[in-house]
């Protein structure tokens, strides 16, 4: 970071921080906070879950040098956490933040948490178990083409979905056998949004392409020096099906598959590297395609 933070309006709505991993969002989220007293509040899907310490980079007690934070490690791994209670756990959150008179700090690199913020989350009624196990199972299988099904149920949608992007895919995938309706129905119809998004200051963290990828690298080596093998390693004790969320975790398949003894360390390293430079990518193109109209910052 080269020590500027934006200039924003003092004692005004809640400052919202987007950017990809290891970008710095959490490090300009504590100078934002001491600026302008205020309390940070998680918006990273990943960093709700309480035995992902170290994985998904969650500041520390160090790292939060007494400011407040808010949503934070206060999921169980066994726990499908969805963007709906998460929108759920925010309002109750912003609404003690304003009883004690701070200013709230949303920050994370989970796009669809700051679109249901501020567009308002479609209401989608519940989606049978056994159907939404069905294509989350699938998802994690490569051989199985999501993006063929999809286009066979619902086309529409399946034009808008890249064939790589096998989370959203499958989302597609339990929705209309789910539901009987596409997903461009439900989206057709939100609820409405927690904040308004003209009293809200928004920031996208930009960086460079090859400068974020050697962060992710780095910060993988430092999660290795720090003990992230064993985080691993707990979290397979607990026995969880490999469709929850936080099995998904970035590095948790190829450290797994280390640790089952599958592939070598220096493999499974070179694996966890490579799938986080690849979400920072898949992050940076949703970003920039839907947030064209916040503050960019260079850090």
């Amino acid at each position: 970071m080269n020590g500027k933070t934006p200039m924003l309006a003092k004692g005004q709505g809640p400052i919202l921080i987007a950017g990809q991993t290891a970008s710095g969002k959490s490090g300009l989220a504590l100078k934002l906070a001491q600026e302008h007293d205020g309390i940070i509040i998680n918006a990273d899907s990943m960093q709700v879950y309480g035995e992902l310490q170290i994985l998904t980079a969650r500041p520390g007690l160090d790292e939060m040098q007494d400011i407040s934070h808010r949503l934070y490690g206060h999921i169980n791994a066994s726990t499908a956490y969805s963007l709906g209670q998460w929108l759920q756990d925010v309002e109750r959150t912003l609404l003690e933040i304003e009883q004690v008179g701070k200013r709230a700090i949303i920050v994370g690199g989970t796009g669809l948490y700051f679109k249901g913020l501020l567009e308002g989350l479609s209401p989608v009624p519940d989606i049978p178990d056994d159907v939404r196990d069905k294509w989350r199972t699938q998802a994690l299988d490569p051989a199985i083409d999501l993006h063929k099904q999809l286009h066979a149920l619902d086309p529409a949608i399946a034009n808008q979905l890249l064939p790589s992007d096998r989370q959203r895919l499958a989302r597609a995938l339990e929705v209309i056998e789910g539901t009987g309706k596409s997903l461009l129905y439900w989206q057709t119809q939100p609820e409405k949004a927690l904040l308004d998004p003209d009293k809200t200051e928004k920031i996208m963290i930009s960086i460079e392409r090859a400068e974020l990828y050697k962060k992710c690298d780095q910060r993988f080596e430092q999660m290795m020096q720090n003990g992230v093998l064993a985080e691993v390693e707990e979290l397979l004790r607990l026995n969880l099906p490999p469709t929850l969320p936080a099995m998904r975790a970035l590095g948790v398949r190829p450290l797994s598959a280390f640790l089952q003894g599958e592939i070598s360390k220096e493999e499974a390293v070179e694996r966890a590297k490579t799938e986080t430079r690849q979400y920072a990518k898949r992050q940076n193109t949703w970003l920039k395609s839907n947030m064209i109209t916040w503050n960019a910052v260079n850090l």
